[in-house]
């Protein structure tokens, strides 16, 4: 059964996009079906891992305002096993339109609900923010997962965070949970790093991924290259942790 998963945080630059694209390589490569849904106006996902000249057709503010079908927005193979539903700039108009429509907060849901068993993963890269898309994508999602950057304000709105996925699971997903808290931009040369793990774990009753991002300028310029770290740069360590992360994922099955 396919596992659909939002990646979410209100603060922008934790890691999401660079964890929405490397965890999707990482399950491809081990074999997995994957859809990457950018979900986010920005469209960084888009352009992290959309081979040049594609991604500027079709795209998920088409889908889910019901002037395309899904195979019309769909880029095949961006990387191995992983499919990607691409967006734009157009997709912030979805912000105020979403609002006008009777129950608009499942638009996400219904508009993916044909295609999500066609894989074993589809992941949605969430927008910085807690607004109308990203209700729309815990609306259709099995479950979360909050990249949290190791820096001295971590914990600054990541309770706002779970508020928000306790609130969604009340009232408009009751399966919705949390698969865990991913830390990222891990620095072993300093203490700081270590003293923001060991306060998310003593303030927080969330899950929490085994799994540690390191901080890696390998990671940093695959985006720039259209390529996930697995092909961008295999044996970095930057790849190894994703692909620790990908094995972990799927050990929660």
């Amino acid at each position: 059964m396919s596992k659909v998963i939002s990646l979410i945080n209100q603060k922008g630059g934790v890691g999401k996009t660079t964890t929405a694209i490397n965890l999707a390589a990482s399950l491809g490569e081990a074999g997995q079906r994957v859809l990457l849904v950018d979900f986010d106006p920005q469209g960084n996902t888009t352009g992290g891992i959309a081979p040049e000249g594609e991604g500027e057709g079709r795209t998920i503010y088409d889908l889910i305002c019901g002037n395309a079908m899904v195979s019309e927005c769909l880029i095949k193979d961006v990387s191995e096993g992983v499919d990607l539903i691409p967006a734009d700039i157009d997709l912030s108009g979805a912000e105020i339109e979403l609002h006008e429509i009777e129950n608009g907060e499942k638009t996400l849901k219904e508009a993916i609900k044909g295609i999500k068993r066609n894989y074993d993963f589809v992941f949605i890269d969430c927008p910085p923010s807690i607004g109308t898309l990203t209700i729309n994508a815990l609306t259709a999602s099995d479950g979360a997962i909050i990249p949290v950057q190791c820096e001295y304000y971590a914990l600054e709105g990541l309770s706002q965070v779970l508020d928000t996925i306790e609130i969604v699971r009340q009232k408009l997903n009751t399966r919705l949970k949390i698969f865990g808290i991913l830390f990222t931009m891990y620095d072993a040369r300093t203490n700081l790093s270590d003293q923001v793990i060991q306060s998310v774990r003593q303030s927080l009753k969330a899950p929490i991924f085994e799994t540690v991002i390191p901080r890696n300028v390998r990671l940093a310029e695959a985006p720039s290259h259209g390529e996930p770290i697995t092909i961008y740069d295999p044996s970095s360590r930057g790849a190894e942790s994703y692909r620790l992360l990908a094995s972990e994922l799927l050990r929660e099955r």
